[in-house]
């Protein structure tokens, strides 16, 4: 297998008091797409931060390549680009956004043709744009020639942190598409924080899910947050809006949240042991995950969502079908916390 692009370990991060990443072993393949979903403020943006080596970690080692690498280091200074939310361009022209890079990397004579191309990949003719202010451009278009300067660089590694959140449809399609073109064109490794969880699971090989700065699985686990009270002589939970129980063991603290994974869904409800549970809900939404054709159904129960995957066969035979009243189970002494 080749040598991982990224191979991190023990990495932490913290901002005054506050832990924002804790991961203690991450590797990421050349060519690969990587997804990181989380709630707000669960560390994606600084990881992504620490990746695309703009702050140095705590504690840790970020290896890249092979080597260890450092905060604006010159082993990674062009082969690493990282696009945020928030647009940042220069005070200057669309064509000088595109090229500063380019010129800082000394590419010569070839700048203008490389600008062009760049702003072609995300659906800005060159003659139309490249002329234009800064301040000429729609929130869209900004997003996109801020896209533009790093494929004009044709990186190694694109980070993209919520990239299509503040933009329009049509520029999100844009973005989309030449960061996939991206990895076509010279496969570049791509790792993209979204809260468009559909399109993640239709592109990525690998999806993360972070939450207080942890890595801990692959964004199809239902979390539940608390406040908790006793149910029962030996379980506690949380009574839901339709007031079935949801039932756990005891938390180990006031703010652990329940991370449970549910083990199967039918059209009946009866139980097989004292430790599983057994909720009824109704299916909102069905998803393909295209990459492993597994499909994932998203069940109301109550208030909460709740996630689970089947096989086509699976989903054809319980009748998994948006609007239908189903049973979801999963067992008491699988739950984890975080």
């Amino acid at each position: 297998m080749a040598q991982p692009i990224f191979d991190i370990k023990s990495l932490e991060h913290s901002y005054g008091e506050k832990t924002v990443v804790a991961i203690e072993r991450l590797t990421v393949h050349p060519g690969s797409i990587v997804g990181i979903i989380g709630p707000n403020g669960s560390g994606k943006s600084s990881l992504l931060r620490l990746l695309g080596l703009i702050e140095k970690p705590a504690r840790g080692k970020i290896i890249f390549n092979g080597r260890e690498v450092e905060p604006f280091s010159n082993e990674a200074r062009f082969l690493i680009t990282l696009l945020p939310q928030e647009p940042i361009l220069m005070k200057r022209s669309v064509f000088s956004n595109v090229a500063y890079g380019l010129k800082l990397r000394g590419n010569g004579r070839k700048i203008a043709k490389e600008v062009e191309e760049a702003l072609a990949l995300v659906g800005l003719p060159s003659r139309d744009f490249a002329r234009r202010p800064w301040y000429a451009l729609s929130g869209g278009e900004a997003q996109r020639v801020a896209l533009a300067a790093r494929l004009a660089l044709k990186p190694s590694v694109l980070l993209l942190d919520e990239p299509t959140a503040s933009v329009d449809a049509a520029s999100a399609q844009l973005i989309k598409e030449a960061s996939l073109r991206a990895r076509r064109q010279w496969d570049a490794t791509l790792i993209v924080a979204s809260h468009d969880w559909q399109w993640l699971y239709e592109i990525c090989d690998e999806i993360l899910h972070i939450f207080r700065g942890k890595i801990f699985g692959t964004g199809r686990e239902t979390i539940v947050f608390g406040p908790w009270q006793q149910l029962t002589a030996k379980n506690w939970g949380k009574v839901l809006a339709d007031r079935q129980q949801l039932l756990i063991p005891a938390p180990p603290d006031p703010k652990a949240a329940a991370v449970i994974d549910v083990l199967s869904v039918s059209e009946e409800g009866s139980k097989t042991s004292d430790r599983e549970v057994v909720l009824n809900g109704t299916v909102s939404r069905l998803s393909l995950e295209r990459k492993i054709g597994q499909l994932f159904a998203t069940i109301i129960v109550g208030d909460l969502p709740f996630t689970v995957g089947l096989s086509l066969e699976q989903g054809r035979a319980h009748k998994i079908f948006p609007g239908e009243s189903v049973f979801i189970r999963y067992r008491i002494d699988q739950i984890k916390w975080i």
